[in-house]
């Protein structure tokens, strides 16, 4: 699939903060078009990593208003404690013109149940307006969509056109295996910085969507085209990429824990952007043995990335 926002490398955004920790989206929209002119596909927000569930969704609003604003493909994250927000979320989009969504499950509620699941991902995709949509799916919201649901939800939504998929190597997949493979308007994003390889190479994945390569844009959209090259059958692509994985292999893994924004937004400081250095809650901090490591294991795949790319 090649006519849709959801192909290539798609940073999902995190939101920094001015001195009394309220939004800066003036410095978000900075950093969206600082990403695309890297050669970003697009941007997601507000997914976790932008911390949808510390805004209210006026704010959340407004940080898509500027994206768009700032000429940024953005794809709106519809994550909310209950259906009408989400509702009110996705209409907002669609309104203003955004680019896409990143449907996201039910939660806290009868997040469990397919049938109550099935009435919220409907209720959103009625309200997009044609919006292309994919499905986020991870264990860590407390439910997984199988195909019997997606392709319920697609025969009455022709804009659901696949998954941003983070549970992992087996959910991706058995994504491709059952629900994207064989069918072009399809897509199948990586949603987890760990699997890039397993994703593009193994699942045939269209796109990859990120947390490291906001901090490190060049070298992710290096893996992520390794990868696709990998995936045409390149030899040399595919030890490269293998390489490249494994040594950003314990930045990535940042992406798969609670902690995630606490690190993205540290190595964000690293690289200058001092906008990112607090969080919405006093108490989100990583702790002094946190900063050390994080700091030894950027500067050592730096120095690694340097060398390797020469």
């Amino acid at each position: 699939m090649s006519d849709t926002i959801f192909t290539g490398c798609i940073p999902a955004l995190m939101t920094p903060c001015k001195a009394d920790r309220t939004p800066d989206f003036a410095a978000l929209a900075r950093k969206g078009r600082e990403l695309v002119d890297a050669g970003m596909s697009a941007v997601v927000y507000c997914g976790s990593m932008g911390d949808w569930p510390l805004l209210t969704d006026e704010q959340r609003m407004q940080g898509v208003e500027a994206l768009v604003e700032a000429g940024v493909p953005v794809i709106v994250g519809t994550g909310a404690i209950n259906t009408k927000s989400a509702v009110a979320i996705t209409a907002h989009a669609a309104r203003v013109g955004a680019a896409g969504l990143m449907v996201i499950p039910r939660v806290l509620s009868r997040g469990s149940s397919v049938a109550a699941q099935k009435a919220h991902f409907s209720a959103i995709l009625e309200a997009a307006d044609g919006l292309p949509a994919v499905i986020y799916n991870s264990p860590h919201y407390g439910f997984e969509t199988r195909a019997d649901l997606f392709f319920a939800l697609r025969a009455d939504y022709p804009n659901l056109i696949g998954f941003k998929e983070f549970g992992g190597a087996a959910s991706l997949s058995y994504a491709a295996e059952h629900i994207t493979s064989g069918n072009d308007d399809l897509t199948l994003m990586v949603g987890v910085d760990t699997q890039v390889f397993h994703g593009f190479v193994k699942c045939g994945a269209t796109g990859a969507i990120t947390g490291i390569g906001n901090a490190l844009p060049k070298e992710v959209l290096h893996l992520v085209s390794l990868c696709k090259a990998a995936a045409e059958g390149d030899s040399e692509a595919r030890v490269k990429a293998r390489e490249l994985e494994e040594a950003l292999m314990v930045l990535s893994k940042f992406d798969e824990g609670v902690d995630l924004v606490l690190f993205y937004k540290y190595l964000m400081v690293l690289n200058g952007d001092e906008e990112y250095s607090l969080h919405f809650n006093e108490t989100d901090a990583l702790t002094a043995p946190q900063q050390a490591f994080v700091e030894e294991q950027y500067r050592q795949f730096k120095t690694w990335y340097a060398n390797w790319a020469a």
